[in-house]
């Protein structure tokens, strides 16, 4: 985790966050001003951003919104007063509509961007500055130092070089929390060829197997909010197992950068998880992250216990093979 620390200072009216990463200053400073790249962290996990109007210059406007696992979008607004690329800026920060007119029942606050070298790379400080007490208090009620923290633990991921981050090393699967899961894979591959392999049933069924000696039997799914999907196994020949689905709902569907749905076991008596499915791709690397959330520890651990991860790594192998470098 790259984040030193997070201080409030009811005093100052100011939250700041401290975070140090290995990588020189015109680095991490294009993360931030190349609106693709802000896109890949600014927002924590399953509350990715997307920036619309976006000018990092004196007088220029940012428009950005989150969109939550549920397809609700939060708006946000930065108007830019001063630049210093590649070592600071400062923005009026304000929540807004969909249109990017600023929301003025919430008041706005300051945000300064610093980037300063260090001996072993660069350090980034963001201080958010609030107009009053209650204002501080209701962005803090509002998980700001959480979100603000977990979005600035993925930045690793977006300055690293995504051949040496992730590429070759497989499918690896991390516990977050007692319901959450995040699973990653690096492809080398375009992220529009990803994304038809997930998305198309005639590319699914040719390598969404598991282990070897079952077949897909059903795959029945479109990349289009709120439509259901059903997915079905079976073995093959002399295979032991019995056949197994699972269905759901696919409830946001950002082409070819994110798509999220439930997921249950057909037949099984067991709340849906949702699995949020990212897409990022960098000098020809895909990375593909799943954050799974499960409606508890036990329903988590009974999953993982399965074996899932090298059921998922068996069938993402196959995906290379037949559809990357066939």
């Amino acid at each position: 985790m790259p984040v030193t620390s997070v201080t409030t200072d009811p005093e100052a009216l100011s939250m700041t966050l401290t975070a140090e990463f290995p990588v020189a200053p015109e680095r991490l400073w294009d993360a931030f001003a190349d609106p693709r790249k802000l896109e890949r962290f600014w927002g924590p996990p399953g509350y990715p951003a997307t920036f619309g109007a976006y000018d990092l210059s004196p007088g220029g406007v940012i428009h950005y919104w989150m969109t939550s696992p549920e397809g609700q979008k939060f708006y946000g607004r930065w108007d830019v007063t001063e630049v210093d690329a590649p070592r600071s800026f400062t923005v009026t920060d304000a929540f807004a509509d969909e249109n990017g007119v600023a929301d003025t029942s919430i008041p706005a606050g300051t945000m300064i961007v610093t980037i300063e070298p260090i001996a072993d790379g660069s350090r980034l400080t963001v201080l958010s500055k609030s107009p009053t007490l209650e204002a501080l208090e209701q962005v803090i009620a509002m998980g700001q130092v959480e979100g603000m923290t977990q979005a600035m633990g993925q930045l690793d991921t977006v300055l690293a070089d995504l051949r040496d981050y992730a590429l070759g090393k497989g499918t690896q699967t991390e516990i977050l929390d007692d319901t959450h899961v995040k699973i990653t894979r690096a492809f080398e591959a375009p992220r529009h060829l990803i994304w038809r392999a997930h998305t198309e049933p005639e590319l699914m069924r040719q390598w969404l197997l598991g282990p070897d000696g079952w077949e897909m039997t059903v795959c029945e799914v479109q990349a289009v909010a709120g439509t259901p999907y059903r997915y079905a196994w079976a073995p093959v020949g002399e295979t032991q197992g019995e056949p197994f689905g699972f269905e759901g709902e696919t409830v946001v569907v950002d082409a070819e950068r994110r798509m999220v749905s439930t997921e249950s076991m057909t037949g099984a008596d067991f709340p849906a998880n949702v699995n949020d499915l990212t897409l990022d791709e960098a000098d020809g690397v895909t990375l593909l992250t799943l954050y799974i959330t499960y409606p508890n520890k036990e329903q988590r651990d009974f999953i993982l216990a399965t074996g899932m991860t090298d059921g998922m790594e068996a069938s993402y192998a196959r995906l290379e093979k037949e559809l990357v470098t066939a």
